[in-house]
């Protein structure tokens, strides 16, 4: 039977190959080459595709994507993929989440649009409720250990995650969906198609949607998502030749809920931003309310004493403006040469929400300069920043206030991605490529008012600052960074006895930070001191601290040779075997860069190293019609492993080179359609990692890490999906078994004060969804559907997603995880 979305191809149909599951266009270009593009096995089964290459790779189309909760984040889906683990924040895919893929986190994971790198430019991060609208991706795939030779990543020391928009129709069609949940959600999306409108067969489309629902736990927050997309596709003959120009932008305006410290002990307060509180013990104690309050007005001739209100975790917005140009382009230049050219554009405004003390007066001696406005880094409970002047309006100048202070990041990035690919053979290709990207990355601290309810007057202080007695603005940090990348490539395919294919590809990537710091780097852990860049007070504050390193620029550079290697070999028609290395490179954050900026920049500890995997796969696939299935063994070896640790000259903690980490272990899927009308998949993962070397805690203590456990990521996984069909109606179940965590890289219980508060791991979790969908084609509406989507269907009480830390005896902060929601949705095409 056809489903309603087959029925309604026109409506999402593409006109790019089946079989592109790679990132540029480039890379698209020459791995089509190397797959039998338009054959039924690369087309998959319900949307699960195996692809047929070196790498260990794992594919979700369109039809596995359209039945998941609409509107949700494209990294909640790849949760159904072997090696991948994702935590997400809320059911809807607004509200962010925490991603590893074989272990590595998102921050060593380089995920692409189009072929356009998503990480942020400084510290590498990926935003999931920033992500595409799913109703207009074709295909989402992961190289579960390994990136395509032109890819332009500075992150991708573990897997890359890519994912394409669809290409627009040849014929005319629309189509919307309206969807309304638990929590007050209601999400419109529209997609219009304007089929091909000139003779030369220009076609292009539009989409909007919007999306809001009040936050999941917390009681007082919202969350207001909005996202615009168009392209336009211009067909270049009939060999493949196109050039599409497409634009994105989204805009998020988020409350932060529902991370609270993950211990079990005595009977605190669930949801205290305090540190005080605890993870909840039951599924009722999840929707905990936040206290609502009120700031008090200041008292004239009284020393007001800065408020509470507004520092609770729930009060944070965590707003964001991000939007894209993207160009992709083929060229058949002569018989067996192609030409491909990707250039793009990106623009972001984001922060993460805060507030910090302010003080009316000026600083003390403890400073290292009394008497002066600015900045001064130090305990969250005293004044940071020092106006000198009246804040609150009550005539004096002796009081300290609560003020909204995110850490702001504007990016305006430019990039581009060209490849030659020249057949020299029937047998025998090479490509050479060339990536640039280069990141304009302003990061500042500017505070701004609160409201008399303690949220932001405004979620971007940097649009209204908070100004001193002089008119200068005062922030917490204050950076410009041009992350910039040069990066040539080349790569080659043989065929041999109609049965093997290798593939050699080398990256040659050529990566400068250029670092503009305009504070003084007081510690080693990065506490600042900023004031008026160029003023008498920042020239007296260096002459009398001269052996702290003031505001300056450092550029650091780094250089790596990334050798690729691989084969296939079809041992029958449907079953082959194959293999790949390759060494991957991850350049060091800005946030380690500007922490080193405290030594001279002659010491070794100024000069962070770059981390480096060598990525190794072997395994074997099944591809046939009605039954599809891969098996990879896969063993990284991780070397110069950044972490944060102890320094024993210094007494404090900093980030420093752990050394070597391996880590092994073993993925598998496997897709059966015996009758069109039924499918069944099924995936798994195991795997291990081992710290090789102990790291020291403090003068004294050495954490036991040799042997040990990487924590954050899950021991294993397990999952699959069952999907039926008949008479227009559509039922999916699908599961996802995660297990344990440790919460530590000692993998020891949690003890803080002398008493455990929680166990070594995070207990492992099973999630089940279930998605029914009804055409009423039967009815005389063949464009109209209902769809139903519920998740967490057993309402599971668990943990959800943290960062592991290397300490037993400090507090991780964990996400409960997302309770069972009710989502119906109407689809209308035509």
């Amino acid at each position: 039977m056809k489903t309603f979305l087959m029925g309604s191809a026109a409506i999402i149909a593409v006109a790019a190959p089946s079989a592109a599951f790679a990132q540029s266009t480039g890379s698209i270009d020459f791995e089509n080459e190397i797959v039998v593009t338009g054959a039924k096995t690369d087309s998959g089964i319900s949307g699960v595709i195996v692809p047929d290459t070196s790498r260990a790779k794992a594919v979700l189309g369109s039809e596995f994507i359209q039945a998941q909760t609409p509107g949700q984040t494209i990294n909640e889906v790849i949760n159904q993929l072997p090696g991948v683990s994702f935590q997400n924040n809320d059911p809807f895919g607004s509200a962010g989440g925490t991603l590893t893929i074989r272990g590595f986190d998102d921050q060593r994971i380089s995920q692409t649009f189009d072929g356009l790198p998503l990480n942020d430019t400084g510290g590498y991060a990926l935003y999931s409720n920033q992500q595409l609208d799913p109703e207009i991706i074709d295909q989402v795939n992961v190289n579960l250990g390994s990136t395509d030779v032109d890819s332009p990543t500075a992150a991708a020391t573990g897997s890359t995650v890519n994912y394409r928009s669809i290409t627009p129709s040849e014929d005319f069609s629309a189509k919307m969906v309206a969807s309304v949940g638990d929590f007050e959600f209601f999400r419109l999306f529209g997609l219009v198609q304007t089929g091909s409108f000139t003779k030369w067969g220009t076609r292009a489309f539009l989409s909007a949607s919007r999306a809001t629902n009040n936050a999941i736990y917390g009681g007082i927050g919202e969350i207001d998502k909005q996202q615009y997309n168009a392209k336009i596709y211009q067909p270049i003959g009939s060999n493949g030749d196109f050039i599409s120009l497409a634009g994105h932008y989204n805009e998020n305006r988020n409350n932060f809920f529902g991370s609270v410290p993950l211990r079990v002990d005595g009977g605190r307060t669930v949801g205290s931003a305090s540190g005080t509180g605890r993870f909840p013990l039951t599924k009722d104690e999840r929707f905990y309310e936040t206290a609502r309050c009120t700031i008090a007005d200041g008292v004239a001739g009284v020393a007001d004493a800065a408020s509470s209100c507004g520092s609770d975790f729930e009060y944070r917005y965590n707003p964001s403006n991000t939007g894209n140009i993207r160009i992709n382009s083929r060229f058949t230049l002569s018989d067996g040469l192609i030409l491909t050219v990707d250039p793009s554009y990106q623009y972001t405004k984001a922060n993460g929400g805060g507030t910090s003390i302010a003080s009316e007066g000026l600083t003390s001696a403890s400073s290292g300069l009394a008497g002066v406005t600015g900045f001064v880094q130090g305990s969250s409970s005293a004044p940071q920043y020092f106006f000198g002047r009246d804040l609150n309006g009550d005539g004096d100048m002796l009081d300290t206030i609560r003020v909204h202070s995110p850490s702001q990041t504007q990016t305006n990035r430019y990039g581009l991605i060209a490849s030659l690919r020249y057949d020299l053979d029937a047998n025998n290709t090479v490509r050479v490529a060339y990536s640039y990207d280069r990141g304009r990355h302003r990061q500042t601290g500017e505070a701004g008012y609160l409201t008399d309810n303690g949220f932001g007057a405004d979620p971007f202080p940097v649009d209204d600052a908070l100004v001193d007695a002089s008119g200068a603005v005062l922030q917490k940090r204050n950076r410009l960074s041009y992350a910039i990348l040069h990066q040539v490539s080349g790569e080659y395919r043989g065929k041999f006895m109609d049965a093997l294919t290798v593939t050699v590809g080398l990256r040659a990537p050529f990566f400068k930070r250029d670092l503009n710091n305009y504070c003084a780097t007081a510690t080693a852990s990065g506490n600042l001191r900023c004031f008026d860049p160029g003023s008498a007070t920042e020239a007296a504050y260096a002459a009398a601290n001269p052996t702290i390193q003031g505001p300056q620029r450092r550029v650091f550079k780094y250089d790596k040779l990334l050798p690729s290697a691989g084969f296939v070999f079809n041992a029958t028609d449907a079953f082959d075997l194959f293999g790949n290395y390759s060494k991957g490179l991850q350049v060091p954050g800005t946030d380690n860069l500007y922490q080193s900026f405290f030594y001279a920049a002659s010491d070794d500890r100024a000069n962070p190293q770059p981390e480096t995997t060598d990525n190794f796969d072997l395994g074997v696939r099944y591809r046939s019609p009605t039954l599809q299935a891969q098996l990879s063994g896969w063993y990284t070896i991780y070397s110069d492993r950044l972490a944060s640790a102890y320094d024993r000259d210094l007494d404090t903690t900093i980030y420093r080179n752990l050394g070597r980490v391996d880590k092994y272990g073993v993925d598998g899927s496997i897709t059966y359609q015996p009758i069109p009308e039924f499918m069944i998949y099924a995936f798994g993962s195991y795997l291990k990692s081992k710290i090789k070397d102990d790291v020291e805690l403090s003068a004294t203590t050495v954490a036991q890490t040799s042997g040990k456990r990487e924590s954050g990521a899950p021991v294993y996984t397990l999952g699959g999906r069952m999907q039926g069909e008949i008479e227009g109606f559509r039922l999916g179940i699908q599961a996802k078994r995660t297990g344990p965590r440790y919460i530590n890289d000692q993998n020891l219980p949690v003890i803080v004060s002398g008493a455990q508060i929680y166990g070594a791991k995070a207990p492992a979790y099973t999630l089940v969804d279930i998605d029914a969908r009804y055409s009423l084609e039967k009815f005389g509406a063949p464009g109209v559907a209902l769809q139903l989507n519920v998740t967490n269907v057993f309402d599971k009480l668990y943990v959800g997603g943290f960062d592991g830390t290397l300490s037993n005896s400090s507090v991780t902060f964990a996400q409960i995880g997302a309770p069972r929601t009710f989502i119906g949705s109407v689809v209308v095409g035509f």
